[in-house]
């Protein structure tokens, strides 16, 4: 490969909250995981990995995923020295390679880093065909041209594993419909498993491309007895343009619940980055209720605020409701958390909502 590659890159606001979203979700994925006395220990891999250091917009240095993964799960291994834990990260680049070596900390007798200019595909291949069902896996499948090799993923998607996808929904929906030459036409008709002729007709329809991620995953999943779980997070730029999908993929209830805590803890209380500008607290006239205001709701970046709505229309004028049965609903909600955030959903429906909450029971005013 060229010697010209660039080692140390930028990274945006969006692609550091993306950082701390992986590391956020791994922190809380490693530590329930190695409480488990049939997990034998964990398998982390990062295919595209960069060289683990970028200089942020002031330039200042940042550490990338394999950087904060390793130095978490390294102080983690010694909590549990009969757990053996193991990274694998690729780059094509050997120089980056040889730069992420220096910022790894140092092994043990169970946490070993492997590192490698191995195509980051043939990789994730190589070690999802030879998965062990006593370790617990975690593929984080971020790729370098927004191109989606499911052979790669396959594995890791019907095994005890969860996987971590960046869907580049914004290259799509900028350049799908001017593809002219092969080597684009085979980039996206292997991404969306179709011919280029049925994506033109989503044009700039994030929904579109999305579903037919979302699709395909739920395709390649072939143990129909127990259910999977698909949790998707947009991330936006500073231009706030939606740049990217960060997709959680996992056979395991509590994953889907700790990832989606984890997103909305990243992203401070709310559903991505996006940039509301402050209209999410704009009241709005309700002409059939006059007596209760709403404020606005962005599809692509919920509050509290939403949830709280979400429950009072899902619970209207219905009494004495375990909390048990109202974080039941969101539990099997693909963007809204089950966790970590009660105490402000109570507030909420309580202050603006008229719901009167107890130690174990809700009862929801009657709105209609």
């Amino acid at each position: 490969m060229s010697s010209s590659v660039t080692i140390i890159e930028h990274a945006s606001p969006h692609t550091i909250k993306k950082f701390e979203l992986i590391e956020k979700y791994v922190e809380a994925w490693a530590h329930k995981l190695l409480q488990n006395p049939y997990c034998s220990g964990l398998v982390f891999i990062d295919c595209m990995s960069n060289s683990g250091e970028y200089i942020d917009d002031d330039g200042k240095q940042v550490f990338g995923t394999p950087v904060r993964v390793a130095k978490y799960l390294r102080n983690v291994a010694g909590q549990y020295p009969y757990k053996q834990i193991d990274l694998f990260f690729s780059d094509l680049y050997a120089a980056r390679t040889d730069h992420l070596k220096n910022l790894m900390p140092n092994e043990s007798h169970n946490f070993h880093v492997h590192i490698t200019t191995e195509d980051g595909n043939e990789l994730a291949e190589r070690l999802g065909q030879a998965m062990s069902s006593k370790k617990h896996y975690l593929l984080v499948y971020d790729p370098y041209e927004a191109t989606i090799n499911w052979n790669a993923i396959t594995p890791f998607i019907n095994n005890w594993s969860e996987v971590i996808l960046n869907h580049m929904v914004s290259d799509s929906m900028r350049a799908v419909k001017m593809v002219k030459k092969d080597k684009a036409r085979n980039k996206y008709e292997q991404t969306y498993l179709t011919d280029l002729e049925n994506l033109i007709p989503y044009g700039s329809d994030k929904k579109a491309y999305e579903k037919r991620i979302e699709d395909i995953i739920k395709a390649l999943h072939h143990n129909n007895s127990y259910q999977y779980y698909i949790a998707a997070f947009p991330s936006f730029n500073e231009k706030n343009a939606i740049v990217y999908n960060l997709i959680h993929c996992t056979s395991n209830i509590k994953g889907f619940r700790l990832y989606k805590q984890s997103a909305w803890q990243t992203f401070g209380g709310k559903s991505s980055t996006k940039n509301t500008h402050g209209l999410e607290n704009q009241l709005m006239l309700d002409f059939e209720n006059i007596s209760s205001p709403k404020t606005p709701t962005d599809e692509f970046c919920f509050y509290v605020k939403d949830i709280a709505e979400y429950l009072q229309k899902s619970f209207n004028g219905k009494t004495n409701i375990p909390l048990n049965d109202v974080w039941a609903l969101l539990d099997s909600h693909p963007v809204f958390p089950y966790d970590g955030f009660r105490p402000q959903i109570k507030n909420e429906l309580k202050q603006n909502h008229g719901a009167s909450v107890s130690r174990s029971t809700i009862s929801f005013a009657d709105r209609s």
